[in-house]
Protein backbone atom coordinates (compact mmCIF):
# COMPACT_ATOMS: atom_id res chain seq x y z
CA UNK A 1 0.00 0.00 0.00
CA UNK A 2 1.62 3.26 -1.13
CA UNK A 3 1.61 6.53 0.76
CA UNK A 4 -0.84 8.97 -0.87
CA UNK A 5 0.80 12.37 -0.97
CA UNK A 6 -2.12 14.23 -2.50
CA UNK A 7 -4.55 13.43 0.32
CA UNK A 8 -6.73 11.20 -1.84
CA UNK A 9 -7.46 7.55 -1.12
CA UNK A 10 -6.24 5.30 -3.96
CA UNK A 11 -8.95 3.41 -5.82
CA UNK A 12 -7.39 0.07 -4.85
CA UNK A 13 -7.75 0.93 -1.17
CA UNK A 14 -11.33 2.07 -1.64
CA UNK A 15 -12.12 -1.27 -3.23
CA UNK A 16 -10.54 -3.10 -0.29
CA UNK A 17 -12.64 -1.03 2.12
CA UNK A 18 -15.80 -1.59 0.07
CA UNK A 19 -15.19 -5.33 -0.17
CA UNK A 20 -14.58 -5.67 3.57
CA UNK A 21 -17.63 -3.68 4.64
CA UNK A 22 -19.84 -5.62 2.22
CA UNK A 23 -18.49 -8.92 3.55
CA UNK A 24 -18.95 -7.85 7.17
CA UNK A 25 -22.57 -6.85 6.63
CA UNK A 26 -23.45 -10.03 4.73
CA UNK A 27 -23.20 -12.29 7.78
CA UNK A 28 -24.11 -12.15 11.46
CA UNK A 29 -22.21 -15.32 12.32
CA UNK A 30 -19.36 -14.31 14.64
CA UNK A 31 -16.86 -16.89 13.36
CA UNK A 32 -17.50 -15.77 9.77
CA UNK A 33 -17.09 -12.12 10.75
CA UNK A 34 -13.76 -12.78 12.51
CA UNK A 35 -12.39 -14.78 9.59
CA UNK A 36 -13.44 -12.04 7.16
CA UNK A 37 -11.62 -9.41 9.23
CA UNK A 38 -8.36 -11.36 9.25
CA UNK A 39 -8.50 -12.33 5.58
CA UNK A 40 -9.00 -8.75 4.42
CA UNK A 41 -6.42 -7.22 6.71
CA UNK A 42 -3.83 -9.75 5.56
CA UNK A 43 -4.21 -8.24 2.11
CA UNK A 44 -3.43 -4.73 3.31
CA UNK A 45 0.01 -5.20 4.84
CA UNK A 46 2.61 -7.95 4.53
CA UNK A 47 3.60 -9.54 7.83
CA UNK A 48 4.95 -12.83 9.16
CA UNK A 49 2.08 -13.44 11.55
CA UNK A 50 -1.44 -12.13 12.08
CA UNK A 51 -3.50 -12.95 15.15
CA UNK A 52 -6.98 -11.96 16.27
CA UNK A 53 -7.64 -12.24 19.99
CA UNK A 54 -11.08 -11.92 21.58
CA UNK A 55 -11.78 -10.77 25.12
CA UNK A 56 -13.45 -13.07 27.62
CA UNK A 57 -14.98 -10.37 29.81
CA UNK A 58 -15.89 -12.68 32.67
CA UNK A 59 -12.37 -14.09 33.06
CA UNK A 60 -10.66 -10.86 31.95
CA UNK A 61 -8.38 -12.67 29.57
CA UNK A 62 -7.86 -12.88 25.83
CA UNK A 63 -7.94 -16.02 23.73
CA UNK A 64 -6.66 -16.53 20.18
CA UNK A 65 -9.80 -16.72 18.03
CA UNK A 66 -7.85 -16.84 14.76
CA UNK A 67 -4.24 -16.85 13.56
CA UNK A 68 -2.69 -16.75 10.11
CA UNK A 69 0.65 -18.19 9.13
CA UNK A 70 0.03 -21.76 10.28
CA UNK A 71 -0.10 -20.83 13.98
CA UNK A 72 -3.77 -21.57 14.68
CA UNK A 73 -3.25 -24.95 16.35
CA UNK A 74 -0.32 -23.78 18.49
CA UNK A 75 -2.20 -20.79 19.86
CA UNK A 76 -5.65 -22.33 20.31
CA UNK A 77 -5.40 -23.08 24.04
CA UNK A 78 -3.29 -20.10 25.09
CA UNK A 79 -4.67 -17.21 27.18
CA UNK A 80 -3.38 -13.68 27.79
CA UNK A 81 -4.43 -11.81 30.90
CA UNK A 82 -5.64 -8.22 30.54
CA UNK A 83 -2.64 -5.99 31.29
CA UNK A 84 -0.06 -8.60 30.27
CA UNK A 85 1.99 -8.53 27.09
CA UNK A 86 1.18 -6.54 23.99
CA UNK A 87 -2.44 -7.63 23.60
CA UNK A 88 -3.20 -7.30 27.31
CA UNK A 89 -1.78 -3.77 27.35
CA UNK A 90 -3.86 -2.75 24.33
CA UNK A 91 -7.09 -3.99 25.93
CA UNK A 92 -6.27 -2.38 29.27
CA UNK A 93 -5.59 1.04 27.70
CA UNK A 94 -7.84 0.85 24.64
CA UNK A 95 -5.04 2.22 22.47
CA UNK A 96 -3.03 1.03 19.48
CA UNK A 97 0.53 -0.02 20.26
CA UNK A 98 3.25 0.13 17.61
CA UNK A 99 6.70 -1.26 18.37
CA UNK A 100 9.12 -0.63 15.46
CA UNK A 101 12.09 -2.88 14.74
CA UNK A 102 14.58 -0.57 16.41
CA UNK A 103 12.70 -0.47 19.72
CA UNK A 104 13.23 -2.57 22.81
CA UNK A 105 9.94 -3.19 24.58
CA UNK A 106 9.64 -5.50 27.62
CA UNK A 107 6.06 -6.35 26.67
CA UNK A 108 7.37 -8.31 23.69
CA UNK A 109 8.88 -10.84 26.08
CA UNK A 110 5.49 -11.53 27.62
CA UNK A 111 3.75 -12.60 24.43
CA UNK A 112 3.34 -16.28 25.33
CA UNK A 113 1.76 -17.16 22.02
CA UNK A 114 4.73 -16.08 19.91
CA UNK A 115 7.76 -16.82 22.10
CA UNK A 116 9.11 -19.32 19.58
CA UNK A 117 8.99 -16.77 16.79
CA UNK A 118 11.58 -13.99 16.66
CA UNK A 119 9.56 -10.83 17.18
CA UNK A 120 11.21 -7.74 15.70
CA UNK A 121 8.23 -5.41 15.49
CA UNK A 122 4.50 -5.42 16.10
CA UNK A 123 1.35 -3.45 15.46
CA UNK A 124 -1.48 -4.19 17.91
CA UNK A 125 -4.86 -2.53 17.42
CA UNK A 126 -7.91 -2.67 19.70
CA UNK A 127 -11.29 -3.64 18.30
CA UNK A 128 -13.19 -0.76 19.89
CA UNK A 129 -16.96 -0.67 19.62
CA UNK A 130 -19.80 1.20 21.28
CA UNK A 131 -19.76 -1.25 24.16
CA UNK A 132 -16.02 -1.32 24.83
CA UNK A 133 -13.01 -3.27 23.61
CA UNK A 134 -13.88 -6.66 22.12
CA UNK A 135 -10.44 -7.86 21.18
CA UNK A 136 -7.08 -7.12 19.57
CA UNK A 137 -5.57 -7.55 16.12
CA UNK A 138 -1.82 -8.20 16.24
CA UNK A 139 0.49 -7.87 13.23
CA UNK A 140 3.95 -9.32 13.85
CA UNK A 141 7.06 -8.35 11.88
CA UNK A 142 5.39 -6.21 9.19
CA UNK A 143 7.67 -4.85 6.48
CA UNK A 144 9.20 -1.62 7.76
CA UNK A 145 8.43 0.38 4.60
CA UNK A 146 4.74 -0.39 5.02
CA UNK A 147 4.44 1.07 8.51
CA UNK A 148 3.38 4.50 7.29
CA UNK A 149 0.91 6.87 8.91
CA UNK A 150 -1.45 6.29 6.00
CA UNK A 151 -1.38 2.51 6.38
CA UNK A 152 -1.93 2.70 10.14
CA UNK A 153 -4.84 5.12 9.68
CA UNK A 154 -6.40 2.85 7.08
CA UNK A 155 -6.05 -0.15 9.38
CA UNK A 156 -7.75 1.84 12.15
CA UNK A 157 -10.75 2.55 9.92
CA UNK A 158 -11.10 -1.11 9.06
CA UNK A 159 -10.69 -2.12 12.72
CA UNK A 160 -13.49 0.28 13.70
CA UNK A 161 -15.84 -1.27 11.14
CA UNK A 162 -14.78 -4.73 12.26
CA UNK A 163 -15.68 -3.88 15.88
CA UNK A 164 -19.14 -2.75 14.80
CA UNK A 165 -19.62 -5.98 12.86
CA UNK A 166 -18.59 -8.01 15.93
CA UNK A 167 -21.12 -6.14 18.08
CA UNK A 168 -23.86 -6.66 15.51
CA UNK A 169 -23.11 -10.39 15.33
CA UNK A 170 -23.23 -10.67 19.12
CA UNK A 171 -26.46 -8.69 19.32
CA UNK A 172 -28.12 -10.98 16.78
CA UNK A 173 -26.93 -14.01 18.76
CA UNK A 174 -28.42 -12.55 21.96
CA UNK A 175 -31.73 -11.83 20.23
CA UNK A 176 -31.85 -15.36 18.83
CA UNK A 177 -31.09 -16.72 22.30
CA UNK A 178 -33.93 -14.68 23.81
CA UNK A 179 -36.42 -16.20 21.38
CA UNK A 180 -35.58 -19.76 22.43
CA UNK A 181 -34.98 -19.39 26.18
CA UNK A 182 -37.18 -18.68 29.16
CA UNK A 183 -36.53 -15.40 31.00
CA UNK A 184 -37.06 -16.77 34.50
CA UNK A 185 -35.11 -20.03 34.41
CA UNK A 186 -32.73 -19.62 31.47
CA UNK A 187 -33.87 -23.02 30.18
CA UNK A 188 -35.10 -23.53 26.64
CA UNK A 189 -38.73 -22.45 26.23
CA UNK A 190 -41.76 -24.25 24.83
CA UNK A 191 -41.07 -22.93 21.34
CA UNK A 192 -37.68 -24.63 21.47
CA UNK A 193 -39.28 -27.80 22.82
CA UNK A 194 -41.51 -28.18 19.78
CA UNK A 195 -38.59 -27.56 17.43
CA UNK A 196 -36.17 -29.95 19.15
CA UNK A 197 -38.80 -32.61 19.80
CA UNK A 198 -39.89 -32.54 16.17
CA UNK A 199 -36.32 -32.97 15.02
CA UNK A 200 -35.60 -35.76 17.50
CA UNK A 201 -38.80 -37.60 16.58
CA UNK A 202 -37.77 -37.56 12.93
CA UNK A 203 -34.39 -39.01 13.90
CA UNK A 204 -36.10 -41.58 16.14
CA UNK A 205 -38.31 -42.83 13.32
CA UNK A 206 -35.55 -42.68 10.71
CA UNK A 207 -32.89 -44.47 12.77
CA UNK A 208 -35.16 -46.70 14.86
CA UNK A 209 -34.03 -45.11 18.14
CA UNK A 210 -36.23 -44.65 21.22
CA UNK A 211 -36.93 -41.19 22.61
CA UNK A 212 -38.32 -40.46 26.08
CA UNK A 213 -39.97 -37.30 27.38
CA UNK A 214 -40.64 -36.50 31.05
CA UNK A 215 -43.32 -33.93 31.92
CA UNK A 216 -42.80 -32.47 35.42
CA UNK A 217 -45.30 -30.38 37.36
CA UNK A 218 -44.15 -28.96 40.73
CA UNK A 219 -46.45 -30.01 43.55
CA UNK A 220 -48.49 -27.32 45.34
CA UNK A 221 -46.28 -24.57 43.96
CA UNK A 222 -49.11 -22.04 44.28
CA UNK A 223 -48.61 -22.18 48.04
CA UNK A 224 -45.10 -20.75 47.62
CA UNK A 225 -46.45 -17.70 45.80
CA UNK A 226 -49.32 -17.31 48.29
CA UNK A 227 -47.11 -17.61 51.40
CA UNK A 228 -43.88 -15.92 50.27
CA UNK A 229 -44.79 -13.78 47.26
CA UNK A 230 -44.12 -14.00 43.55
CA UNK A 231 -40.51 -12.80 43.79
CA UNK A 232 -39.62 -15.80 45.94
CA UNK A 233 -41.70 -17.99 43.64
CA UNK A 234 -39.80 -16.78 40.57
CA UNK A 235 -36.48 -17.29 42.33
CA UNK A 236 -37.46 -20.84 43.26
CA UNK A 237 -38.51 -21.59 39.69
CA UNK A 238 -35.16 -20.31 38.48
CA UNK A 239 -33.24 -22.39 40.99
CA UNK A 240 -35.34 -25.46 40.18
CA UNK A 241 -34.60 -25.06 36.48
CA UNK A 242 -30.87 -24.81 37.20
CA UNK A 243 -31.03 -27.90 39.38
CA UNK A 244 -32.89 -29.93 36.77
CA UNK A 245 -30.23 -29.05 34.23
CA UNK A 246 -27.49 -30.10 36.66
CA UNK A 247 -29.19 -33.43 37.36
CA UNK A 248 -29.88 -34.25 33.72
CA UNK A 249 -27.39 -36.05 31.53
CA UNK A 250 -25.21 -34.08 29.12
CA UNK A 251 -27.09 -35.21 26.03
CA UNK A 252 -30.54 -34.54 27.52
CA UNK A 253 -32.54 -31.36 26.97
CA UNK A 254 -34.31 -29.31 29.69
CA UNK A 255 -37.22 -26.97 28.99
CA UNK A 256 -39.60 -24.79 30.94
CA UNK A 257 -43.00 -25.64 29.51
CA UNK A 258 -44.80 -22.85 31.33
CA UNK A 259 -45.83 -21.86 34.85
CA UNK A 260 -44.39 -24.50 37.19
CA UNK A 261 -44.11 -27.17 34.48
CA UNK A 262 -40.86 -28.51 33.05
CA UNK A 263 -39.90 -31.04 30.40
CA UNK A 264 -36.81 -33.24 30.14
CA UNK A 265 -36.22 -34.72 26.69
CA UNK A 266 -34.01 -37.82 26.60
CA UNK A 267 -32.80 -38.86 23.13
CA UNK A 268 -31.88 -42.51 22.49
CA UNK A 269 -33.52 -43.50 25.77
CA UNK A 270 -36.10 -46.27 26.06
CA UNK A 271 -38.97 -46.50 28.55
CA UNK A 272 -37.10 -48.48 31.20
CA UNK A 273 -33.93 -46.38 31.06
CA UNK A 274 -36.02 -43.19 30.96
CA UNK A 275 -38.00 -44.23 34.03
CA UNK A 276 -34.81 -45.03 35.92
CA UNK A 277 -33.20 -41.69 34.97
CA UNK A 278 -36.23 -39.59 35.86
CA UNK A 279 -36.62 -41.32 39.21
CA UNK A 280 -33.00 -40.43 39.99
CA UNK A 281 -33.61 -36.80 38.96
CA UNK A 282 -36.80 -36.53 41.02
CA UNK A 283 -35.20 -38.08 44.08
CA UNK A 284 -32.21 -35.71 43.94
CA UNK A 285 -34.45 -32.71 43.24
CA UNK A 286 -36.66 -33.51 46.24
CA UNK A 287 -33.59 -33.81 48.47
CA UNK A 288 -32.24 -30.43 47.38
CA UNK A 289 -32.61 -27.53 49.81
CA UNK A 290 -32.75 -24.17 48.07
CA UNK A 291 -31.37 -21.21 50.03
CA UNK A 292 -33.36 -18.16 48.99
CA UNK A 293 -32.00 -14.61 48.92
CA UNK A 294 -34.30 -13.61 51.80
CA UNK A 295 -32.90 -16.36 54.04
CA UNK A 296 -35.66 -18.91 53.53
CA UNK A 297 -34.83 -22.56 52.87
CA UNK A 298 -37.30 -24.20 50.51
CA UNK A 299 -37.75 -27.62 48.95
CA UNK A 300 -39.75 -28.75 45.95
CA UNK A 301 -41.42 -31.94 44.84
CA UNK A 302 -42.91 -32.83 41.47
CA UNK A 303 -45.33 -35.17 39.78
CA UNK A 304 -43.92 -36.65 36.59
CA UNK A 305 -45.36 -38.37 33.54
CA UNK A 306 -43.12 -40.24 31.12
CA UNK A 307 -43.80 -41.04 27.47
CA UNK A 308 -41.57 -42.90 25.04
CA UNK A 309 -41.57 -42.81 21.25
CA UNK A 310 -42.36 -44.68 19.13
CA UNK A 311 -44.34 -46.90 21.56
CA UNK A 312 -46.49 -44.03 22.87
CA UNK A 313 -46.67 -42.15 19.58
CA UNK A 314 -44.57 -40.67 16.81
CA UNK A 315 -45.87 -37.09 16.75
CA UNK A 316 -45.15 -34.08 18.97
CA UNK A 317 -48.69 -33.80 20.31
CA UNK A 318 -49.02 -37.53 20.93
CA UNK A 319 -45.83 -37.78 22.99
CA UNK A 320 -46.47 -34.61 25.02
CA UNK A 321 -50.14 -35.57 25.46
CA UNK A 322 -49.34 -39.02 26.87
CA UNK A 323 -46.70 -37.63 29.25
CA UNK A 324 -49.10 -34.91 30.40
CA UNK A 325 -51.90 -37.41 31.01
CA UNK A 326 -49.63 -39.64 33.07
CA UNK A 327 -48.43 -36.64 35.07
CA UNK A 328 -52.03 -35.77 36.00
CA UNK A 329 -52.61 -39.39 37.00
CA UNK A 330 -49.76 -38.99 39.51
CA UNK A 331 -51.33 -35.74 40.75
CA UNK A 332 -54.55 -37.61 41.43
CA UNK A 333 -52.83 -40.40 43.37
CA UNK A 334 -50.60 -38.80 45.96
CA UNK A 335 -48.12 -36.67 43.94
CA UNK A 336 -44.31 -36.79 44.08
CA UNK A 337 -43.82 -39.84 41.86
CA UNK A 338 -43.06 -40.83 38.27
CA UNK A 339 -45.46 -42.73 36.06
CA UNK A 340 -44.49 -44.37 32.82
CA UNK A 341 -46.31 -46.94 30.71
Amino acid sequence: MKHETEGRIPLRDLLVFHDLTRSLTSSFDLDTVLRTILEHMEGIIDAELWTLLMLDEEKQELYYALAAGGEQAALRDLRVKVGEGIAGWVVEHGETLIVPESAEDPRLNKEDGVTQRRVRSVIAMPLLGRKGTHGVIEIYNPRAEQMTDYTIAFLHILADHAAIAIENARDVTRIQQLTITDDTTGLYNVRSLYEVLGRELERSVRDGLPLSLAFLDLDRFKLVNDMHGHLVGSELLSRTGERLKELSRKHDWCFRYGGDEFVILMPETGAEAGLDQVNKVLRALTETSFEMKNGLTLNVSASVGLATAPVDGETIHAVIGIADTRMYAVKSNGRGKVRGA
